[in-house]
């Protein structure tokens, strides 16, 4: 029987920091712009960042002239976002529970987090009462089921044979990754919501990102990599080595990503 799904993400990124600013954490930057914009995050503006990881999206709004905090679950991600963001008021904690009063922030951002909580629901209530009355907030999600750079290592295990495992919990967030599912569960939490569809290309070396996110554990297909047997790792690579040829360019690859951006004010 799996475990519940805060504890396993809690085990999940325990001590990963470091590999994940090196690799996972390169392509989810591509939507640090959209999503600061569409919270109207500028000068002056009182802003938290939650699942700030190596601290990305704190050091663009810093740069704008807001004033930011910062939150995450892991105190190693806490860890590099003050070391990127010197200065940074950053906070170990775990949503939904946040260390803020009531209308603390003009604005709350979370990019790629909201799918890393068993409730979704839960989390948005508890952003909504940070913010100030009529405050912005702005959250990114993948699309679901994962496609391009989100599933090249999974369709490698696929390919290779091999199973999933039955104690890996899946995302309660699976419901929601779609845009017309994203806008209403973040309206449904009391905010004017827009949802869009943001698109882009995340050129890399194809061994930087299977030693990045494969070797390094990072999220769920690395999990199950890392409990295979060398021969069934080879396999495995060697299926990737297959799938990533189609987005060849240049010597790097192109792998495609397919996000959700949802913003809106506090009703």
């Amino acid at each position: 029987m799996g475990i519940d799904f805060d504890t396993y993400e809690r085990e999940l990124w325990a001590g990963r920091a470091d590999a994940y600013e090196r690799g996972f954490a390169l392509l989810t930057r591509h939507a640090v712009g959209p999503l600061l914009d569409a919270a109207g995050v500028g000068a002056g503006t009182r802003l938290l960042d939650v699942g700030t990881g190596p601290g990305f999206v704190s050091a663009e709004a810093v740069r704008r002239g807001a004033r930011v905090s910062a939150v995450d679950a892991e105190a190693g991600m806490i860890e590099a976002a003050r070391r990127n963001v010197p200065g940074l008021d950053a906070h170990v904690a775990i949503l939904p529970d946040l260390p803020f009063p009531a209308g603390t922030f003009d604005a709350v951002v979370g990019n790629f987090v909201i799918n890393h909580v068993s409730d979704p629901g839960v989390t948005l209530q508890a952003l909504k009462r940070v913010l100030k009355p009529g405050g912005r907030i702005a959250l990114t999600c993948w699309v679901m089921p994962g496609s391009g750079a989100l599933a090249v290592v999974r369709d490698a295990l696929d390919e290779a044979g091999v199973p999933w495992p039955d104690d890996i919990p899946m995302t309660p967030f699976m419901e929601y990754g779609q845009r017309e599912t994203f806008e209403r569960l973040v309206a449904g939490a009391g905010f004017d919501a827009v949802a869009e569809e943001l698109d882009w290309e995340h050129a890399v070396d194809p061994e930087e990102w299977w030693e990045t996110g494969a070797l390094a554990r990072i999220g769920s297909n690395g999990v199950v990599i890392g409990r295979q047997d060398a021969a069934t790792v080879a396999r495995v690579k060697a299926a990737y080595d297959r799938i990533v040829a189609r987005y060849a360019a240049g010597g790097q690859v192109a792998l495609p990503a397919h996000a959700l951006l949802a913003h809106g004010t506090a009703r």
